[in-house]
């Protein structure tokens, strides 16, 4: 009897797509803003892309409400620039995606009146196959006079 219960608890929680070791920190609230994007990490899929393409980065405009639903829709604000429309189409769908199986964001109490209906802006970096550029900080730089 507890073996029948037990394998149909195992397959809804795979069937939901959860892994065993999941279901503990979704059973954890989202308590700062570093774990909702940790959250949001561990929801992104790569997807197959178009052949010779070198990846792209897109950033989406989000807002959430007190119990982790999307507010409003989702905007993209910002693809790159040389992206053909087949990549930004693959890219798009992705996203949205994601924010699918991230939803609804598990807020603890405190977190979601700190984020509710606040604008938050996501970036996805996903080039593969170039190089990334770093940012020079040249203020930053100390020198010796």
């Amino acid at each position: 009897m507890w073996r029948r219960v037990l394998a149909v608890l195992m397959f809804a929680a795979l069937s939901c797509g959860l892994a065993p070791g999941a279901t503990v920190a979704q059973e954890q609230g989202v308590g700062s803003l570093k774990e909702m994007f940790a959250r949001l990490k561990s929801c992104w899929r790569a997807r197959r892309l178009p052949s010779g393409s070198p990846g792209m980065e897109i950033t989406v405009r989000v807002a959430f409400t007190r119990d982790g639903r999307i507010l409003g829709r989702p905007r993209v604000t910002f693809e790159t620039r040389d992206a053909s429309d087949d990549e930004r189409l693959v890219y798009r769908v992705a996203v949205m995606e994601t924010l699918q199986r991230c939803v609804p964001m598990p807020f603890i109490h405190g977190m979601g009146d700190a984020v509710a209906g606040r604008p938050l802006t996501l970036k996805f970096d996903d080039r593969r196959n170039s190089l990334k550029p770093t940012e020079k900080r040249a203020w930053l730089t100390t020198t010796t006079l």
